[in-house]
């Protein structure tokens, strides 16, 4: 490690670092108030279809006021379905939202997706944990599991985070 908490060779801040303030920005599983400024340039940008493929912005009805709510959520792709992930577990107001409005949302990537959010069972829910970490740099300083811990890991775990598949309403 360099003096500066950095390995030779390498750039940007040390995994440890990132990982802190990660933990720091969402201490209590909340959002601070730099978190929520940086959500909303990151949801901003998603939508605009800017930055990384699998950011996009999710737009729910708020559960008391009914106004739109939108955050940047990280879509994981696995076994040919699409899914997100909470990863401060079932606590946050993203999926208290989802809930009350029955999976109905929108997903905006340079163009808008109405989508119909369907929670997966616990029990089916370790491989999407696992390539949600792979997608979600950020999602990795939450999720107390290894990005290439084995299945059992995750399964161990997979009840405090929800997940949602992702399906496009008919009709």
């Amino acid at each position: 490690m360099s003096g500066r908490g950095q390995a030779a060779g390498t750039r940007g801040p040390a995994p440890e670092r990132t990982h802190a303030l990660d933990r720091w920005l969402y201490r209590g599983n909340r959002p601070n108030r730099l978190a929520r400024l940086i959500n909303g340039a990151m949801a901003r940008l998603a939508a605009a279809g800017i930055g990384p493929a699998q950011l996009v912005m999710l737009e729910v009805a708020g559960r008391r006021t009914g106004k739109t709510i939108s955050f940047p959520v990280v879509v994981a792709d696995y076994q040919g379905e699409r899914y997100l992930v909470s990863m401060l577990g079932d606590k946050t107001n993203w999926v208290r939202n989802v809930h009350a409005a029955d999976g109905r949302a929108m997903l905006r990537r340079g163009h808008r997706e109405v989508v119909q959010l369907e929670e997966v069972d616990p029990g089916q829910r370790a491989a999407i944990l696992r390539r949600y970490l792979e997608r979600s740099p950020g999602g990795r300083a939450h999720i107390p599991v290894g990005r290439g811990s084995p299945l059992e890991q995750y399964d161990r775990i997979a009840a405090q985070y929800p997940v949602f598949r992702v399906t496009v309403p008919e009709g």
